[in-house]
């Protein structure tokens, strides 16, 4: 298997899977529709590359310097999936029709993704099985392909989000759905706070 090839599995594994992002990504294009909720999925990509490249390019090192920052950013990371899931969980369930909605912002993706455990994973993990040796070219080769892959994973749950759009006509099964997002994070955020 090439080095890109396997790039582009490690890529889709790691992006495709559930995990904070895409449930927010899934909610959004129910409630929203899949055009309000590409603001997310551009956001979550960019703010994950970018992690991606400085991982690459050092800010691992860093991080195992000053642990307590890696403290800092779980902690940061378990109080703003509570704040997601509150929001969830208190929204009203009134779907907009007329298109004039505004879904999760670019910037709430990108910080979601910076205070995600699971895209901290990922980045240490692919860029220590890929550009291990500091290979820049390397560096940018994995961001270039994750970039991609990562874009059209989240755009799916949102796609899968705004198919099930139809059938949430009524406020309360929207309320519902929120409310099992709202679940699924705040449980993510009391799994991390314990380990």
């Amino acid at each position: 298997m090439s080095t890109a090839l396997s790039m582009a599995a490690f890529a889709l594994a790691t992006s495709i899977t559930p995990g904070p992002v895409n449930v927010v990504a899934l909610g959004a294009g129910a409630r929203y529709g899949l055009r309000a909720s590409l603001r997310h999925v551009w956001g979550a990509t960019a703010g994950f590359t970018l992690l991606l490249l400085l991982i690459g390019l050092g800010l691992h090192e860093l991080l195992a310097q000053w642990p307590v920052l890696t403290l800092a950013i779980r902690w940061a990371g378990v109080a703003f999936l509570l704040y997601v899931a509150w929001r969830l969980a208190a929204d009203d369930g009134c779907i907009d029709d007329t298109g004039t909605a505004r879904g999760p912002s670019l910037l709430m993706g990108a910080t979601m993704q910076w205070l995600n455990p699971k895209a901290w994973l990922a980045s240490v993990a692919g860029m220590g099985a890929y550009a291990a040796s500091g290979d820049k070219a390397l560096v940018w080769q994995f961001a270039v392909i994750y970039f991609v892959i990562c874009f059209v994973s989240i755009a799916c749950w949102a796609w899968a989000g705004a198919s099930l759009r139809h059938a949430m006509r009524e406020p309360a099964r929207v309320r519902l759905v929120n409310r099992s997002m709202a679940g699924l994070l705040a449980a993510s955020a009391l799994y991390l706070s314990m380990t």
